[in-house]
């Protein structure tokens, strides 16, 4: 378990050291993005945030609401949300209590037409409630109830259930402007000339990186 998690965190600390070194631009691209669900309290509603952790290594604990939208944007400010309310009663209420395992909530948000890869169609939206051991991750939840899920070589997360059919990450055609610094051309899939991901690519979707590796943990676990 050390090793895994250890493993989780190097790829993400990793990404994110070699996205940190690279000049920005304001470049949209359209992906899966990541959210935790924020517990209405003190008369505030429900929310979701942007998650600072991948769901390869982020831990949620019983009774938590993990999400995934199909978005386009620039980075994670500009990012849109799940538009169902992460409310943990409404997804697990049917779903009893076991020993050793936790309930957590998971929203999927394939996103708008206007988001959709071209000749594609975005499916309607599903909830369900992930029944996972008690140390699981958000991706391994996530695997438990929305397969297949689809990756790319660097363990980015690319498709949910099938959508989208093939690509991952990219580049919208016309969308965002370089900023004044002369950042590395990104090619199609995300990535710079010299084969790292690109600044724009990161900064929205860092958090769904370790994804990939989530998935490859889990098949070892069921092979083992």
């Amino acid at each position: 378990m050390r090793a895994r998690r250890t493993a989780g965190v190097l790829l993400l600390a990793g990404v994110m050291a070699g996205l940190g070194a690279g000049p920005a631009q304001a470049q949209q691209y359209r992906y899966w993005s990541f959210w935790d669900g924020k517990p209405a309290a003190a008369g505030a509603a429900a929310s979701w945030g942007y998650a600072t952790e991948g769901p390869g290594t982020a831990r949620p604990a019983d009774g938590a609401v993990v999400g995934f939208r199909f978005t386009v944007s620039v980075d994670s400010a500009k990012a849109a949300g799940p538009r169902t309310a992460p409310d943990f009663a409404a997804l697990c209420d049917r779903t009893p209590a076991r020993a050793g395992a936790k309930r957590v909530g998971v929203v999927i948000d394939f996103g708008t037409a206007a988001d959709a890869p071209s000749g594609e169609r975005p499916p309607a939206g599903r909830t369900a409630c992930a029944q996972v051991p008690a140390d699981a991750s958000a991706g391994e939840a996530l695997a438990a109830v929305a397969k297949p899920l689809r990756y790319d070589a660097d363990a980015l997360l690319c498709g949910i259930a099938g959508y989208p059919r093939s690509g991952c990450a990219e580049q919208v055609a016309g969308g965002g402007a370089e900023s004044s610094a002369a950042p590395k051309a990104p090619s199609a899939a995300g990535k710079d000339a010299d084969g790292g991901p690109s600044a724009g690519l990161v900064g929205g979707i860092g958090a769904v990186v370790v994804l990939g590796a989530a998935g490859v943990w889990q098949a070892r676990r069921r092979r083992g």
